[in-house]
């Protein structure tokens, strides 16, 4: 049983997703095919339920980040072996995947999926370096306004961005605009790829930044930067699309704004 879509994908990129007997909503909608081999939609690592997880009689649940005591209590009193994971980092990411995939017998999978992520990193490194680097505010949710994870700040620094902000801190709208960013990339939680770009730059006054005043305001998928997960690579491409559009093809998953709303004397 898979609670958070980062280890879905995960069993999905080992090839071993036909052993998921329940998961998210959030799981199905990353990886569609787990709907169709019938798995069961159940609560997440945050809404966990224990007769939820006793019906599904898994041999293991697996859940993530964030979590709600409630719902790990709930977890615990199903009796199932659990596997909770709170990667921060792309070591934590890599780790995450060698246990998961050593769990289920598919050490070597796991072992190529790492490698592939590792080797798209540096291939963007290497093609980023001696480029200009750019200035970076990537956030993963809106209200309050919180910086993006630290394997957000490490895609960044590969991509050619230097990362404003503390990963995973809340911070104010006037800190930002102090700072004055080149780029700024939202992806919020469970948003897909709906952020509202020119909302978020007229309510906050970013009309005058940098960033929205070059047009480089960005709105990338959410499972691409915020699913700890070998999916994090279409973010590392989205990232270096907007950081070098002039080396980079556009991705899918990338949205730029549109229309940037005018500043107010």
């Amino acid at each position: 049983m898979s609670l958070q879509p980062s280890a879905t994908v995960i069993l999905a990129a080992v090839g071993e997703l036909d052993r998921v007997v329940a998961c998210t909503k959030y799981c199905a909608d990353v990886c569609p095919d787990v709907r169709k081999q019938g798995a069961t939609i159940v609560a997440d690592s945050w809404t966990a339920s224990t007769d939820q997880i006793v019906a599904a009689r898994p041999d293991l649940v697996i859940a993530s980040v964030p979590y709600q005591e409630k719902a790990v209590t709930e977890i615990l009193k199903s009796g199932a072996r659990f596997l909770g994971l709170a990667p921060k980092t792309l070591s934590d990411i890599y780790a995450d995947i060698a246990a998961i995939a050593g769990i289920v017998g598919a050490h070597d999978r796991g072992e190529q999926a790492i490698r592939e992520m590792q080797q798209e990193i540096e291939a963007v490194r290497q093609q980023t370096n001696g480029a200009r680097r750019v200035r970076v505010f990537c956030e993963e949710w809106g209200k309050p306004l919180i910086c993006s994870q630290s394997w957000v700040a490490e895609l960044a620094a590969a991509a050619g961005g230097d990362f404003v902000g503390s990963p995973g801190k809340q911070i104010s709208a006037e800190a930002v605009l102090d700072e004055d960013p080149d780029v700024v990339v939202a992806a919020w939680c469970g948003a897909g790829d709906r952020v509202p770009l020119e909302k978020i730059i007229r309510n906050r006054g970013w009309e005058g930044m940098r960033a929205a005043k070059e047009n480089r305001v960005y709105c990338i998928r959410d499972e691409f930067l915020n699913t700890p997960a070998p999916t994090l690579i279409y973010g590392l491409r989205a990232l270096a699309a907007a950081f070098h559009p002039e080396d980079f093809s556009q991705p899918v998953g990338l949205r730029c704004i549109t229309k940037v709303p005018v500043q107010k004397n």
